[in-house]
């Protein structure tokens, strides 16, 4: 029985959505940005056709010519939204019709009553920020008075989201985990997609770091995924990284919470070794999203996907007859975009399944493409949303 591997690169789009205009993000292009700042080598992925999908998607292939040993192609997300619930409940064959809820860029920009309920509820002395803000630069700047006064910081972005910081060994992280579920539970009829809690340490301002201990309280997906269908099924599901939180832990099977590119890949590389027959990983790559994307830094983010690429030939060695390897990404985050925020890309696909002819997936309506050939691939019932490209 076959087995498939859906490898998210958190960010990594590679331009030219028909609706990026709409988003305030026409001629975004995390890929092609990155390559005209750095000449970028990519043996694997343009092995596995990225050249060929960033061309098909925005007019340019970036990487030149390579032998394609893979299917290649790229996706058009049609829910209507760039952040990352969005992408991933669409990949995994759910795609949104109706709009989050969102805080304005005002000070404070959230709701009065929902302030004062969290406080009271959190028995907590009151709130630092209460705007929109960088994560790590929110930190800095109110990460001192934070740790003196015991006040919890609290932001938002373009994102229907809610962050609360706060000090790992000052603060609590058990204590930070509560607020956030209060927070989640206040912000339910707001249609708010997520609370994040963004714990950290260090004692000034310049060496306060967060750590690895986020933990994600996402809104449950409307409809059944990828990941309910194979649990119903009865089939292994190994979710890595953030996955378990990007869907509420439905489905979700084995958890696996690490952080770091290269944790990330040796967790993926040993579920991979011991997934049964019939099974299915999913790993978020969370590294180039929030180390590089948002912190504006295209050299950082090339790096780190030269790094990413060299890394997988030990992937493509595990790959057995009848296996399934799927690379693509959430949505863009070009590096080199004004702001802060998530672009409205396209993103590629790239797979690599043994014994397959290479060739072109081509341009696909929906990110549920992905998901929906997934399951046709391993056999269980069609989802909901996406049409699955033909094996080759």
């Amino acid at each position: 029985m076959p087995r498939a591997f859906l490898f998210i690169l958190d960010s990594f789009g590679i331009g030219g959505a028909p609706d990026a205009a709409a988003f305030g993000d026409e001629g975004a292009n995390t890929l092609g940005h990155i390559a005209a700042r750095m000449p970028l080598k990519l043996p694997q992925m343009a092995s596995l056709g990225l050249g060929q999908a960033a061309k098909l998607a925005s007019g340019r292939d970036p990487l030149g010519p390579a032998a394609i040993i893979g299917r290649w192609g790229c996706a058009t997300e049609i829910s209507r939204g760039k952040d990352t619930i969005t992408g991933h409940w669409e990949i995994a064959g759910v795609p949104l019709n109706r709009d989050w809820g969102y805080f304005p860029h005002t000070i404070p920009a959230f709701p009065q009553n929902l302030i004062d309920e969290l406080v009271r509820r959190c028995r907590l002395p009151g709130l630092l920020a209460l705007c929109h803000a960088s994560g790590t630069q929110v930190i800095e700047d109110f990460g001192e008075e934070h740790v003196r006064t015991g006040k919890p910081i609290v932001y938002t972005s373009v994102d229907s989201v809610i962050q609360i910081a706060a000090h790992e060994a000052h603060f609590g992280l058990d204590r930070l985990y509560e607020v956030c579920r209060v927070a989640r539970e206040l912000t339910y009829p707001l249609n708010i997609g997520r609370v994040i809690a963004r714990p950290f340490l260090g004692e000034t301002a310049k060496t306060f770091v967060r750590t690895g201990h986020r933990k994600d309280y996402s809104v449950t997906p409307p409809s059944p995924t990828l990941l309910d269908a194979l649990t119903a099924a009865g089939r292994p599901v190994i979710s890595i990284g953030k996955i378990g939180d990007i869907f509420a832990h439905r489905g979700t099977g084995e958890e696996i919470k690490v952080a770091g590119l290269d944790t990330l890949m040796d967790v993926s590389l040993d579920a991979m070794d011991r997934l049964p027959d019939g099974g299915f990983v999913m790993t978020n790559f969370v590294d180039f999203d929030t180390e590089f994307g948002h912190r504006r830094d295209p050299l950082g983010y090339g790096r780190l996907l030269e790094h990413y690429d060299a890394m997988l030939p030990r992937v493509f060695a595990k790959l057995r007859d009848g296996d399934l390897l799927v690379l693509t990404a959430d949505h863009g985050n070009d590096p080199t975009w004004t702001g802060t925020d998530h672009t409205r890309e396209r993103v590629p696909i790239m797979t690599c399944q043994p014994g397959n002819r290479p060739g072109s997936l081509g341009a696909r309506d929906s990110f549920a493409d992905i998901g929906q050939s997934i399951a046709r691939h391993l056999g269980v019932a069609p989802l909901g949303a996406g049409k699955a490209w033909q094996d080759g």
